[in-house]
């Protein structure tokens, strides 16, 4: 254990950034001093726990399987919020290993007063589509199926790599995570540098503003707009599998979980007011590494602000900035974990702007995400089926 954590933080804290007031340093978060506490179990193979930021202060539970499950006072109610399983393939209920399903949900930021909300999933041939939906005028608890409108897709070229997170900017404007496509070593066509392809991709639309029959606008400030050669709703590109992405509610910073190849995970990084383009690397560049590509070509690319070796982990999931009220200490920490083997590390800035990460905490669970409640507490997704809160240890 010691030798993994040496290796970690021998490895990780490479990095500089921008300085920052020293005022602004969080203390160094001890594991020790914390427990992820059970909230709800029970669940089939879940992938993502969110809010509807509507002051219900329900939990919104979404299961690879194709349901949508209401936590409320504790427990989750019987009848599903939403049910898409019967637009799944087939093999997300054959008992294998897939990455397809139902991935991502995200609640318009007016949903209090619209009842609009977004999913993200595969389709019965592996594509990623993100469709709208209504909450019904009758049930606060349940979607109104008849409100389905498709509003994005993406051919996929292999059964795995989907990324397929989704997440409303403070821009307004919807991001979409969708990954390289799969197979070894995004062998098809080097679709993450391909310009023309969505596959591993972060996109940027406007779903608020249809445009006549199109169900969304591109932003105008998007970095490939007016560019031949290139889809104007690239945000960023160079990912491989992104898995999870989160926004600071508070400073805006984009952090994104990257899921490597055979050998570095990583997370990637991208300020608030950033004018979008970058170009995270993959498939020249794994973590700070050659790929396909060489030493000299590193300086074309942004690099992870963090990257661990498969000795430590071999699937990031990326997490959240704490911005809770119960944990004040722990504000302005990222929070990240690994699906193999449960562990969780805390990312935090120094007094002279550097990157620094440390262990935080062995769950012993299968880390399939993480995600906030309404107050900004952290919650931790097990796919074994429960969801666990942040707490101090008392």
């Amino acid at each position: 254990m010691f030798r993994m954590y040496f290796l970690i933080g021998a490895l990780l804290l490479a990095f500089s950034a921008a300085a920052q007031d020293s005022a602004g340093v969080p203390a160094v978060p001890v594991g020790t001093n914390y427990v992820w506490t059970e909230v709800v179990s029970g669940f089939d193979n879940p992938l993502y726990v969110t809010h509807a930021g509507d002051g219900s202060g329900r939990l919104f539970v979404v299961e690879q399987t194709g349901y949508v499950l209401v936590v409320a006072d504790g427990d989750y109610l019987f009848d599903p919020f939403l049910d898409v399983s019967g637009l799944l393939s087939d093999d997300v209920f054959q008992g294998g290993y897939t990455e397809r399903g139902l991935l991502g949900l995200a609640f318009a930021p007016d949903y209090a007063n619209s009842g609009v909300f977004y999913i993200s999933h595969t389709d019965e041939f592996g594509n990623n589509v993100i469709a709208r939906y209504r909450v019904s005028a009758d049930d606060p608890n349940r979607a109104d199926d008849s409100s389905r409108e498709i509003i994005y897709q993406a051919q996929q070229l292999f059964y795995d790599h989907n990324g397929g997170h989704i997440a409303f900017g403070p821009d307004g404007y919807l991001y979409i995570s969708i990954g390289d496509g799969g197979s070894l070593g995004d062998n098809p066509g080097v679709t993450s540098q391909n310009l023309t392809l969505p596959l591993g991709k972060m996109m940027r639309i406007d779903v608020r503003a249809p445009q006549g029959d199109f169900p969304y606008t591109i932003p105008p400030d998007n970095p490939f707009v007016g560019l031949a050669d290139a889809l104007p709703e690239i945000w960023a590109y160079g990912l491989r599998n992104p898995w999870r992405f989160s926004f600071d509610r508070l400073t805006g910073d984009l952090y994104i979980g990257d899921v490597g190849q055979m050998e570095y995970e990583e997370i990637d990084f991208e300020p608030a007011g950033s004018p979008g383009g970058v170009n995270y690397g993959w498939f020249l560049m794994e973590g700070l590494h050659p790929y396909r590509g060489t030493e000299d070509m590193a300086s074309q690319f942004t690099p992870p602000i963090v990257e661990y070796p498969h000795i430590v982990g071999c699937s990031v999931t990326g997490g959240y900035v704490y911005r809770g009220a119960q944990l004040p200490e722990l504000s302005g920490v990222y929070f990240f974990g690994d699906y193999c083997n449960g562990r969780t590390w805390s990312l935090f800035r120094d007094s002279e702007g550097r990157w620094k990460v440390q262990p935080f905490t062995e769950t012993g669970k299968v880390i399939s995400s993480f995600g906030e409640d309404e107050a900004g507490e952290l919650i931790m997704v097990d796919y074994k089926g429960g969801i666990y809160r942040l707490e101090r240890a008392q």
